[in-house]
């Protein structure tokens, strides 16, 4: 069952979780000092322990800023005014989830979490205030874990589930394909409330093609017949949504073992979006693209009902623009 978190934590401290409780019961995360710890200590840089690879939102923000092959999508977040959104971000400790809460948070749009293990969510986006950020304990392979107190006030879902289209370490505890890209989303999308206003479902290009050459080979385990099935249910279900197919991911960060990458996160040369229907594009996408492309999706009125595929190329992208995003989407209906 789900679990709420409240994060009372000190920057820059690795902290000590306690077990859950009951269901339901909020848990406040306690940091405890290392042995020896001094706060004149400069070895912090040179400890390889993750929990000391403390990263937040400023990092984010500050790389996406200031590299020089950066998109520029996020701006001070005093640019963005407070939001009346409530977004719950299912997958946000994955590659595009972060970038997206990441995002989120830096335009004032208040986010609810919904993750496996609670504590990358300190890890990742720091210490965040519960008017801001919250994040629920729960699994969407798992029907129990999705009780109905999780999506109370929520009005957008953005999803970002997903596992690797081959046998991997990422398979381990049933995490396949059968298992995320459909049961998954089939719990999920039962659960959801019929009052929510958007739910972005991030897919992938070639699900309508799977038993075709080359797609048959990314499908060998089913990645491509699962998700599929996964859009499928969500366009039955009668929820206002809107499915993103992205073409292959590039560009941090990547969904690994190092959560360092999430302060690598740039797209390069590649900021130009390519935005298709009919499951015809072909290619590569930047994460960073894949991200800000669900995020903008929530409040293009005309997005709703409709899948799109989406690529990056070299050259400059619309950023965070909503007008070019909105053209973006536009001219793809008429290709």
């Amino acid at each position: 069952m789900a679990s709420k978190l409240s994060f009372t934590c000190i920057p820059e401290l690795p902290l000590s979780i306690e077990k859950f409780p009951k269901p339901h019961q909020r848990i406040h995360l306690v940091p405890l000092p290392p042995p020896n710890f001094s706060p004149l200590c400069s070895s912090l840089k040179n400890n390889n322990n993750s929990s000391w690879r403390r990263l937040s939102v400023h990092a984010l923000k500050q790389e996406v800023i200031q590299s020089p092959n950066s998109d520029s999508t996020l701006d001070s977040k005093a640019a963005f005014p407070a939001s009346s959104k409530l977004v719950l971000v299912v997958g946000a400790s994955g590659g595009v989830g972060q970038l997206v809460v990441a995002s989120l948070l830096n335009r004032n749009i208040k986010s609810r979490l919904l993750l496996r293990d609670p504590e990358k969510a300190t890890t990742l986006f720091g210490n965040q205030d519960e008017e801001t950020l919250q994040v629920y304990k729960g699994d969407t392979r798992n029907p129990g874990d999705l009780d109905p107190f999780i999506f109370e006030g929520v009005t957008h879902v953005i999803c970002c589930t997903g596992t690797t289209a081959f046998p991997s370490k990422r398979w381990d505890g049933d995490n396949t394909p059968e298992r995320v890209d459909w049961e998954g989303i089939r719990n999920l999308i039962s659960a959801l409330p019929s009052s929510l206003k958007r739910v972005v479902l991030v897919s992938s290009v070639g699900v309508t093609k799977f038993n075709e050459l080359p797609w048959s080979i990314m499908n060998l385990f089913g990645v491509l017949k699962y998700k599929k099935k996964g859009e499928d249910f969500l366009r039955d279900s009668g929820l206002p949504f809107t499915i993103i197919r992205a073409g292959r991911l590039t560009d941090g960060p990547y969904t690994s073992y190092d959560l360092n990458t999430l302060i690598k996160a740039t797209a390069g040369q590649r900021r130009a979006v390519l935005i298709g229907q009919g499951d015809k594009l072909v290619g590569e996408v930047s994460r960073l693209v894949v991200a800000e492309a669900c995020i903008q999706a929530l409040d293009i009125d005309f997005t709703k009902g409709k899948v799109y595929e989406i690529n990056s190329v070299e050259g400059d992208g619309p950023g965070s623009d909503p007008q070019k995003w909105q053209e973006l989407f536009k001219a793809a209906e008429f290709k």
